[in-house]
């Protein structure tokens, strides 16, 4: 299967919503989001969410379609403080189960990456423990773990840890 990566723009709200929500649904502890706080929102706020931060989105080409789809996505926020817009974080990230295994969630981090050099010094990101395809993942993209967060969602009554993953851009530093 082919993919091409690009960034996202507002005329890709609707796909980016559908596929949002769909990460959101089926992989609850996976995110900070939850799926009822975004699932009622117009396509209008995700236009929104498009235009105010680089969100970077895979598109599989599907022969049965002959066409290409949004089947993953991932993107960079930069806090606004002074003291802390060094610090970029990788966030929303998902890959439908069609596109896993085809080097496209690959490439969707590499294109957030490839964006925040220049323009943070550091990218941070958080992760379900448990979730080992996107711990090797990024592990691979060259993150390192620097701590754990108990109790960091509550989903349906259950408390999830989260594992807080950072990689800095100076080659200097290590973990």
């Amino acid at each position: 299967m082919s993919f091409t990566i690009r960034r996202l723009t507002p005329a890709d709200a609707s796909a980016y919503r559908d596929l949002r929500l769909e990460g959101l649904e089926q992989h609850p502890a996976g995110f900070g989001s939850a799926y009822e706080d975004e699932a009622d929102k117009p396509v209008a706020w995700f236009e929104q969410r498009l235009s105010g931060a680089a969100v970077f989105g895979g598109f599989l080409f599907r022969t049965e379609a002959n066409a290409e789809s949004l089947d993953g996505t991932a993107g960079l926020v930069v806090p606004l403080g002074a003291k802390v817009r060094h610090k970029g974080a990788l966030f929303g990230m998902y890959v439908r189960p069609v596109a896993r295994g085809t080097g496209l969630a690959a490439a969707v981090v590499q294109a957030v990456l490839d964006h925040a050099r220049g323009v943070v010094d550091e990218i941070q990101l958080t992760v379900a423990p448990d979730n080992e395809a996107a711990l090797r993942l990024y592990r691979k993209a060259g993150f390192a773990e620097y701590a754990r967060e108990p109790r960091a969602l509550k989903v349906d009554g259950k408390y999830h840890d989260s594992i807080l993953m950072t990689l800095p851009f100076d080659l200097d530093h290590t973990f």
